[in-house]
């Protein structure tokens, strides 16, 4: 039995440059997108100065453009909702930094509290809606950027949530 580990064998990689992979400037795969809304989500001054509640329509405000995506910001009054939508070709990455958000689908209903995340592809559709007695505050990231949100009409899943 060789008793020689693998790094014995290979070598420290950290050690070997050329073999890294550069670190990337942005985002470019769904992990990533998640690890982009999650850093911005703990880092509370890229964000909080920022929002504003809008008590007749969501308020939304977006923070960063890169090459294929953009990262907005929402409030949600209480009883404010988005209506039963997709996103078009964009996929998403949702991310409840305060309150709490019902998301329903035809299958779901899901409460989301502050660090909940939700993942989409594109087609895919829900509605989301601030069905707390406090406000709400969201951040989505959409790959490629937005440029449509089809509505649709059909009903989702009922709005109690069972336990």
């Amino acid at each position: 039995m060789n008793s020689d580990s693998d790094l014995q064998i290979a070598g420290d990689i950290l050690e070997v440059p050329h073999l890294l992979q550069p670190p990337r400037e942005h985002p470019a795969t769904v992990s990533e997108f998640v690890g982009l809304a999650r850093s911005i989500a703990a880092d509370r001054s890229q964000w909080e100065h920022l929002v504003q509640y809008d008590a007749t329509s969501r308020w939304y405000r977006r923070l960063r453009t890169g090459p294929g995506y953009e990262v907005w910001l929402l409030s949600w009054v209480p009883g404010q909702g988005s209506g039963l939508h997709d996103h078009g070709r964009s996929s998403g990455v949702l991310t409840v930094l305060e309150g709490v958000l019902t998301e329903r689908t035809e299958r779901d209903t899901r409460a989301l509290g502050a660090g909940s995340q939700r993942v989409f592809a594109p087609g895919y559709i829900h509605e989301v809606v601030n069905d707390s007695l406090e406000p709400a505050v969201s951040l989505h990231v959409y790959y490629p950027g937005l440029t449509e949100m089809p509505m649709h009409s059909a009903q989702c899943a009922p709005a109690v949530v069972t336990a």
